[in-house]
């Protein structure tokens, strides 16, 4: 197979994919596998017609056969063999026609309703020949004759027997040499009709109780007592353009051997049998020797370990009693449906595997309710066949298994590029879809396509707070909602978790493409409901445009789809760092941004594998004294070419990579040695103490507390001067569970504070539960205090100025701090007016660029030798 024939293929799958999908979102592959169901129904009635099923049809009807079990023999029947060991007794092959004149006489001794010569005896065979003729006169002996065929010269009858007593040989072998049909009558126009052997024995048995009658609707059909005889088609039952010349119905035998009594020919030479043998029944006389080749496979034949063939004698005795059984008894003859309702059937089934192929994924249910199927189908043929009724098994039987088999490959390959939930195309054929779009849009009147990446906002939230079944169903609810803000023509993919990508075609312009995307956000105004809840649901996108004039066109490989949709993804990140619910358009600068973004994860994937990061300490200070209480430990990344990287630049991505959790780690022991040598070397009293701060991924960790008093132990740093600082986000998006690991850090009696207060969402209420030291006033408010010309914080200028109302928070947020037992922490005094204005609110202590920047820990070291006070 080309790369071109599955580009191909891909391509149908996503059109159909138009096609493809109920409104609820479950995928629609009802039609594909009906479709399938009518072209395996289709060619399998091709097949038959050209004689491929045939076999297997006559040997199933065999099999069949076989399972009816054995009726036992007729009662009405006598079978007069000619054995083997007669023939070697009688020392002769032909018997002469004197013997058989004898036989004839001893016979008609004990008044049979008729006899049936089953020997042909066109040449005299003397002596006896005489004899012969005259026992032929009587009237209810029937002689058998044979016609021309292609295969051998026919056989006249016996001379001046009279022509209503004269029978064809009924034996039609089929293509495969067995004996399952009988062939009744002949019947040409304006000729009285010439009847088989087996028919005029059957005839004048039942002359004088019912007489065959022909159908006043149809012709064909003949009424004969109690039954009703229906001729075969060329193509009824299992059989291919049969040659139905004549009136011939199936076979149903009666029994694998024991059709009738028989005794052998010398038993009725010597008259030792029973007269009532023999008294008003129908007789056949025939050879049963094997040796004289009047054998016939039956569709006994494979089960029969010894003389597999069944003589002629006993097939036409097979023939009579089915004739007098249907006639006197009411046993059914074997009925067939029409082709059309065989093709009904055949289709019925094949869609029932093709529907069980759709509903099933695990291959062994699949498998197990195929088997179940095949043996409903066997299981209902069986029953039907019990009642007579030939309804070919194994067109439906493969119908079955070929539709199950292609619905399944069909369902591989369309699971293969489409998502299982929504029955959207998935990443694969999206890529697909983006190529051709591309390339159309060269030949297009349009100038522009748009490829659109979506993703939604705190579905996460919804899958963890709600579980993944109620996430499931707002996904395909979403799904609806999207299809309703584009157009048939465009293609809405699925590309992951909560990620949607969407295609549209043939713009003339960006603003179209933003037009949808407002038609997005508008349709998400009102809220889903999910088993009665109301939830409402905002989703970012990025738009990137590619066409004739659109941003892909710089270079040739720049048209590749997978860098629109990786560009559609940038602009996405930019939206919903904007806030959720927004859309942007993608940019180069964004491209470069998210290349630079990509580079400083590797390195800093990297920078902790080489320990590239240091620490760098500014010092706490005491209002009251001016002097070093202790620092905070800010970390640095020494990069080897970029040299030293902000920790605003990588501590975000460190947090959105989890790589914060093994540098907070190191952060936290690094700090605490630091600490050991300064406690070690300088005696302060009380000692210096250690601030370090906590992310939001370091304080969710279940193994925090553990981690923290194991780095106490080994650097052999008493807890209560180790101070955690964890901002006010971190402990207000869980509130109780926040408490819960606050409590269990103070249980190691270690310090701890609330950083930025005040740029946070803290409750009061919440805040007074927090088993907090410290707060730390956000630089943002100390920065832009107002103090007076003495000062002090009392005389303000202007109270009602910006200034002034940061003056005010920070005076609150002292007052609040201290009513609850906390101490607090400026943080960002930089000039001796805020110094000295926070020493009037009573704030305790300070930290800022007034007393020193973040300092290497050679020189912080150096600072705290120098014992400054300010």
């Amino acid at each position: 197979m080309t790369p071109k024939f599955y580009r191909n293929l891909r391509s149908v799958l996503s059109l159909a994919a138009h096609f493809s999908v109920f409104s609820n979102g479950t995928r629609l592959r009802l039609f594909p596998a009906l479709l399938t169901s009518i072209t395996v129904s289709l060619l399998l009635l091709l097949i038959r017609q050209l004689g491929g099923l045939q076999e297997l049809e006559m040997a199933t009807f065999d099999r069949g056969l076989r399972l009816m079990g054995d009726r036992g023999p007729d009662p009405r029947l006598l079978v007069v063999s000619i054995t083997e060991e007669d023939i070697q007794a009688l020392g002769r092959v032909p018997l002469s026609d004197g013997r058989i004149a004898l036989a004839l006489a001893k016979l008609q001794q004990h008044q049979p309703k008729v006899i049936g010569l089953d020997i042909y005896r066109d040449v005299p065979q003397e002596p006896g020949h005489k004899e012969l003729l005259t026992q032929l006169q009587a009237p209810n002996v029937i002689a058998i004759a044979k016609f021309n065929d292609s295969e051998s010269a026919g056989v006249p009858p016996p001379p001046r027997v009279p022509p209503d007593r004269i029978g064809f040989n009924d034996l039609l072998l089929d293509l495969d040499g067995v004996v399952r049909r009988n062939l009744m009558f002949l019947s040409k126009p304006d000729k009285k009709p010439l009847y088989s052997f087996s028919f005029r024995l059957a005839f004048f048995y039942l002359k004088d109780v019912v007489e065959p009658k022909n159908s006043t609707t149809n012709r064909n059909y003949i009424y004969w007592g109690k039954a009703e005889f229906t001729p075969l088609e060329p193509d009824s039952g299992g059989y291919t353009n049969l040659d139905a010349n004549g009136y011939q119905i199936l076979l149903n035998y009666r029994s694998p051997r024991k059709v009738a009594r028989q005794i052998s020919f010398r038993q009725v030479l010597k008259g030792e049998f029973n007269p009532n043998w023999v008294k008003d029944k129908i007789v056949l006389i025939g050879t049963t020797a094997p040796s004289s080749r009047d054998v016939f496979l039956t569709p006994y034949s494979p089960i029969e370990k010894q003389n597999a063939k069944m003589p002629g004698v006993l097939l036409h005795a097979q023939m009579v009693s089915q004739i007098l059984s249907a006639v006197l008894d009411g046993w059914p003859l074997f009925w067939f449906w029409p082709e059309w309702a065989e093709f009904l059937w055949t289709l019925g089934w094949a869609t029932t595997g093709g529907i069980v192929a759709l509903r099933i994924q695990h291959p062994a249910k699949l498998g197990l309710a195929l088997t179940i199927a095949l043996g409903a189908l066997l299981g209902i043929s069986l029953g039907i066949f019990t009642e007579a009724g030939w309804v070919p098994p194994v067109e439906p039987a493969f119908a079955v298994i070929v539709t199950t088999a292609c619905v399944t490959a069909y369902k591989q390959l369309y699971n293969a590029f489409h998502d299982s939930l929504t029955g959207l195309p998935n990443r694969a054929l999206f890529i697909e879809r983006v190529a051709r779009a591309a390339k159309n849009a060269k030949h297009s009147q349009y100038d522009f396509f748009a490829v659109f990446f979506l993703d939604l906002d705190r579905f996460k939230v919804i899958n963890d707070s709600l579980g993944h079944v109620a996430g499931d169903s707002l996904l395909i609810a979403l799904v609806e909602r999207l299809k309703s803000c584009v157009r048939v023509s465009d293609l809405v993919a699925r590309v992951g978790g909560g990620d949607f990508a969407i295609l549209i075609e043939n713009i003339k312009d960006v603003a179209t493409a933003t037009n949808v995307a407002e038609r997005i956000h508008q349709s998400l105004i009102l809220p889903f409901n999910l088993s009665g809840q109301e939830i409402l649901m905002t989703v970012s996108i990025g738009i990137a445009v590619g066409g004739s004039h659109g941003e892909m066109e710089t270079k040739e490989g720049d048209e590749r789809p997978e860098y629109l949709l990786r560009d559609a993804h940038t602009a996405m990140y930019r939206a919903k760092t904007l806030g959720t619910g927004r859309y942007q358009v993608f940019n180069r600068a964004m491209h470069a941004t998210a290349v630079e973004r990509l580079q400083l994860e590797t390195d800093l994937r990297m920078a902790v594998k080489r320990q590239e990061f240091l620490l760098h300490y500014q010092p706490f200070i005491c209002l009251a004294t001016g002097k070093i209480i202790g620092f905070e430990a800010l970390i640095r990344w020494q990069h080897p070419e970029r040299g030293l990287v902000s920790p605003l630049k990588f501590i975000p991505v460190a947090e959105e990579t989890g790589l914060i959790l093994p540098i907070g780690q190191w952060v936290l022991q690094e700090a605490m040695q630091q600490l050991r040598l300064w406690q070690d070397k300088f005696q302060f009293n009380p000692p210096l103490t250690m601030s370090v701060n906590l992310s939001a991924k370091q304080f969710s960790q279940p193994d925090l507390v553990e981690q923290i008093q194991e780095i106490l132990q080994r650097t052999g740093i008493d807890a209560e001067y180790l101070k955690l600082e964890i901002t006010e986000s971190v402990v207000m998006d869980e509130v109780e569970s926040a408490i819960a690991v606050l409590n269990q850090m103070k249980a190691l009696n270690v310090k701890l504070g609330i950083d930025d207060f005040g740029t946070g969402y803290s409750s009061l209420s919440y805040l007074s539960r927090f088993p907090t030291d410290t707060l730390k006033v956000d630089k943002s408010f100390v920065g832009r205090m107002e103090v007076g010309s003495e000062g002090g914080v009392e005389k303000i200028a202007n109270p009602k100025s910006r200034r002034g109302e940061n003056t005010a928070i920070v005076r609150t947020i002292v007052m609040l701090a201290h009513a609850l037992g906390m101490d607090v922490i400026a943080e960002g005094v930089e000039t001796a007016e805020q110094l000295t204005g926070l020493r009037s609110l009573g704030c305790e202590y300070g930290q800022g660029y007034f007393f020193a920047r973040p300092l290497p820990s050679e020189a912080a070291t150096a600072l705290i030798a120098s014992d400054p006070q300010w």
